[in-house]
């Protein structure tokens, strides 16, 4: 939800809280101000009639309200002297409307050529579920027009306003490391927002120093490493191919000649997870999970034959994603390898896509593996000397990179790996 339609919400709420409350306040007050102008009102009828009394000797006969608004009875002195005025609310049958109807009525006493009297005088109220379902109308028709209101005021003024952050927000998800990127320069004279774009230049310019630093030590270290290795691996090589050596001295530089190829291959690994780490592989393009692991299948063929191992390919949409070609090419290979130099002889080896997932199955000479380690870097079966331990934690370190999700699961024997290109699936 965006910033502006979340304070609407804020707002809309906090409103009608608040209109609310004060709509009840009001409803009472309201009512209790009704009530005092039609009690004025009964006082001053009552001082009408008295004042008649004196001079129309007929009014002590009106012992019904008929048509008129009072009525007078004769009471005791006894009664008279300790009656107060009283006012209350009662119902009242009217012919016009065929129905009770509710009124104010006042209750007193007065003397009269020394008879006493009880006088009742009334007057119309308003019918309390009238006013409420007025009033409920009213207050609904006022939180419209506000929440219409702060929308128009939302839409066009805030909208403007809050536009120099939207811009600045859309530099921040285009930026590139890789790319040489202008300072940014937008037009504004909100301090906030001056301040927001002087903090992503300092960081644009930190990232970028960071970012050269990284890429600079990681050539650098690809070169100065991968060099002597490859030096030593040769020199060996030819050293092997001696005459003068005997089978001991042979057999001791063949295995050092091992270990300078998996310091190879360790190296590459380690570098090859820093350059992904530091963002290097920013060429993204769509490519097909489909293709990528049909020809890594056809690579491999050898060593399946070889190590008599069925594979089973299942396809049930084309997967296609947005990603670097060889990062994914480094991705299916490496899970694919890693199925085959830890399945069993003789077994098989399960791979299925979908439009959004790869899932990997073999049948391992191991039981369940640790789901929490097995990503780790080094994390590998101690049998497997020539293993660096590094491919599957690559494979982890190329998902994470595209917010990708890769998870190892155990069921009925075989070891399962799946990923998620959710993502990055194109929509093509």
């Amino acid at each position: 939800m965006k910033l502006l339609n979340r304070s609407l919400l804020y707002l809309s709420v906090t409103f009608l809280v608040i209109i609310g409350i004060w709509s009840v306040i009001f409803y009472f007050n309201i009512k209790d101000e009704i009530r005092d102008s039609i009690d004025d009102g009964l006082d001053n009828n009552k001082l009408l009639i008295l004042q008649k009394t004196k001079t129309d000797p007929s009014l002590f006969f009106q012992d019904e309200f008929s048509g008129n608004n009072f009525e007078i009875h004769p009471i005791s002195k006894q009664k008279a002297l300790v009656f107060r005025d009283l006012y209350k609310d009662t119902l009242m049958y009217r012919l016009n409307e065929n129905d009770l109807e509710p009124v104010r009525i006042l209750h007193s006493a007065f003397e009269h050529q020394d008879n006493y009297y009880h006088l009742k005088v009334i007057s119309s109220l308003i019918e309390e579920d009238d006013l409420i379902e007025d009033s409920f109308w009213s207050i609904i028709w006022l939180f419209l027009i506000l929440i219409a209101s702060i929308l128009i005021v939302n839409n066009i003024v805030l909208g403007k306003l809050w536009k120099p952050f939207y811009d600045i927000l859309e530099r921040l998800n285009t930026f590139r490391l890789d790319k040489d990127e202008a300072s940014l320069m937008i037009p504004t004279k909100t301090k906030e927002f001056i301040q927001l774009q002087q903090a992503s230049n300092a960081l644009f310019r930190h990232s970028k120093k960071a970012y050269i630093s990284q890429k600079q030590f990681t050539e650098n270290a690809s070169h100065e490493l991968q060099t002597p290795i490859a030096i030593i691996i040769n020199k060996l090589e030819l050293l092997l191919e001696s005459e003068y050596l005997n089978e001991n001295d042979a057999k001791s530089i063949a295995k050092v000649i091992s270990i300078a190829g998996r310091m190879k291959r360790l190296n590459n690994s380690l570098l090859l997870m820093a350059k992904i780490e530091n963002k290097q592989f920013l060429d993204v393009k769509t490519v097909s999970i489909n293709k990528i692991t049909k020809e890594f299948l056809t690579h491999y063929k050898e060593l399946t034959e070889y190590r008599q191992i069925t594979v089973q390919f299942i396809e049930t949409k084309q997967c296609s994603v947005n990603m670097n070609n060889a990062l994914s090419e480094i991705l299916i290979s490496n899970l694919i390898k890693n199925a085959i130099f830890h399945n069993k002889q003789h077994s098989n080896i399960t791979i299925k896509i979908t439009k959004q997932e790869f899932i990997i199955s073999n049948q391992g000479e191991t039981n369940s593996l640790d789901s929490k380690l097995i990503f780790n870097r080094f994390e590998k079966d101690a049998s497997k000397t020539n293993s660096t331990g590094l491919g599957l934690a690559i494979c982890k370190t190329i998902c994470n990179a595209y917010a990708s999700d890769i998870s190892y699961s155990f069921s009925e024997n075989q070891h399962s790996f799946k990923i998620n290109f959710k993502n990055i699936t194109s929509r093509d």
